[in-house]
């Protein structure tokens, strides 16, 4: 049996991440300070003697740095969440994303424990050269633009993880999550579908930010999960960076629609200014679509789980625990 380091275990993607690894036969240690992850997202696996969470913040080093020796391969996925929080928060978002990122590098390095790095495709920033490969340049708006600084600590994080590897040979693998949907995801920090869904069956108006021909590619959290656990088992994958997403892409005019559609709700869909939604002079990326041939040619990954599928686990999730959302 292995054991396996969750940072941000409590979260979305590592609550599913820990489940996934516990279903398989080894032990997960997850590490939140449940400030966005929730007790209630892991609950049903703290009962059996294959899960532990541990309430830290991932800049502890001294909690983490025990954990990490323990551990056979680490996850980081511990991060500021959602467009929402990291315009509110930019400092919290800096920090977090830096300072955490490097001490589970650091640490991992000195117990030579493998890693997988969470990163964003929000570092592609406004490129338009679409669909986003691994290679591609990097396209951020200006530092008074808080919305940015999200892309810009990730940014950091994935050249320190690659500066570890080309250094000391560190076993990373830095992965580019997009748009990563699933049952327990909150819509507490601006994520789309959950927002919908639960505005959808509430019967509130479904509120479209811009003119809703912004698109995007939603990738279900199983799909990306496998991903995550069947990337680190190839050694090719170590010191390169992935797109992990995949699915048609959508207008979020288009996806309100078909939210209402699978709901069956009566709502309206309104149309709500950036500014008005987030701050002055926000600006957002028109089209966010991975190229995953890199993952594809690595792993043999395809996604399995189609958006009406996607809608309908989340509608059924929300329909279940009417205040999770």
């Amino acid at each position: 049996m292995r054991t396996i380091l969750v940072t941000g275990g409590a979260g979305f993607i590592g609550s599913h991440l820990a489940e996934a690894v516990v279903a398989a036969g080894d032990r997960v240690v997850a590490v939140d300070d449940l400030s966005t992850g929730s007790y209630r997202n892991v609950a049903h696996l703290s009962d059996g003697p294959a899960f532990e969470l541990v309430v830290a913040s991932v800049d502890d080093g001294a909690t983490l740095e025990a954990l990490i020796h323990g551990a056979d391969i680490v996850y980081h996925l511990a991060a500021a969440v959602g467009v929402k929080l990291i315009v509110d928060d930019p400092v919290h978002t800096i920090e977090t994303n830096i300072r955490g990122t490097e001490v589970v590098l650091r640490l991992a390095n000195k117990w030579r424990r493998p890693v997988v790095i969470a990163s964003t495709s929000e570092v592609y920033g406004k490129s338009d050269r679409v669909p986003y490969s691994e290679e591609h340049d990097m396209v951020l708006g200006p530092t008074t633009h808080s919305r940015w600084a999200y892309a810009a600590s990730k940014a950091i994080d994935e050249f320190l993880a690659v500066a570890y590897h080309r250094r000391d040979g560190l076993p990373v693998v830095i992965v580019r999550l997009f748009n990563t949907v699933g049952p327990r995801q909150t819509g507490r920090y601006g994520m789309v579908i959950p927002t919908f869904v639960r505005q959808a069956l509430r019967g509130e108006s479904i509120t479209v930010y811009g003119d809703g021909s912004q698109s995007r590619a939603f990738t279900y959290v199983g799909d990306a999960v496998r991903a995550l656990l069947d990337l680190p088992t190839h050694r090719e994958a170590f010191g390169e960076v992935f797109n992990i997403g995949g699915g048609r892409e959508i207008t979020i005019m288009d996806l309100a629609e078909l939210v209402k559609e699978r709901t069956g709700s009566s709502s309206q869909i309104v149309t709500v200014p950036y500014d008005e939604a987030y701050a002055p002079g926000f600006e957002d990326m028109h089209r966010r679509v991975p190229d995953i041939s890199k993952l594809r040619r690595i792993t043999g990954f395809e996604p399995k789980v189609d958006l009406e599928e996607i809608i309908d686990r989340v509608a059924e999730h929300a329909r279940q625990n009417p205040d999770f959302l």
